[in-house]
């Protein structure tokens, strides 16, 4: 399918059928999510997968009894990580296995570090701002593999870390049902006037 094609056909499924997704296409789907572009390549985010039926019907609760939760095949929630220094760090391990100079790897890195020093309400903010690009990924990622998807924000981010079981430094920040649509799109409408040249 064509990125254009990919565009126009995605759309905010209301309704799963229930089908399991093959775990390698599910696979595929978390490669392209996973190399989604992130500011300084920091890669801010932790994607938790739900597909344990009893797990989601107790998300569902804290999702305002939306049914995308429940029968969608996977439950992807993507959570903001916050720990952004220690995600310097890491990064610095990767450049080091990849082997990028050391001169090259040093500037970088002073870079990274002096921008990542935030206070803790900076930190979450930016580090959500990263978890939508990589949502941008999934949701269109799924309808390039022959996937549906809904881009969710409609939940409770406290009893999903409680239920998930999350350390204080992620958080809950969007979530992404993929599956088969049990529904049918409605036709696509956008504003026409968004776009300013100067």
């Amino acid at each position: 399918m064509e990125f254009h094609e990919i565009v126009m056909k995605r759309y905010a499924t209301k309704k799963f059928d229930g089908r399991k997704v093959p775990e390698k296409t599910f696979s595929e789907l978390m490669e392209l999510i996973r190399y989604s572009a992130s500011s300084y390549n920091i890669q801010p985010w932790r994607f938790i997968v739900v597909t344990d039926d009893k797990t989601k019907k107790q998300l569902k609760k804290a999702a305002y009894l939306q049914p995308q939760i429940d029968t969608c095949s996977h439950l992807i929630v993507i959570c903001a990580d916050t720990r952004l220094l220690k995600l310097a760090d890491r990064l610095e391990s990767l450049l080091k296995k990849n082997k990028v100079p050391l001169l090259q790897r040093k500037a970088y890195l002073t870079v990274v570090r002096s921008s990542m020093k935030k206070s803790p309400e900076e930190a979450l903010i930016y580090a959500q701002k990263q978890c939508y690009l990589a949502l941008g990924n999934a949701i269109n990622g799924a309808k390039a593999l022959g996937l549906d998807s809904c881009p969710m924000e409609g939940f409770d981010r406290e009893k999903f870390a409680e239920i998930l079981a999350l350390p204080d430094h992620l958080v809950p920040t969007v979530i992404c049902p993929v599956g088969y649509a049990a529904d049918e799109p409605h036709k696509k409408m956008r504003f026409d006037d968004v776009v300013t040249f100067l």
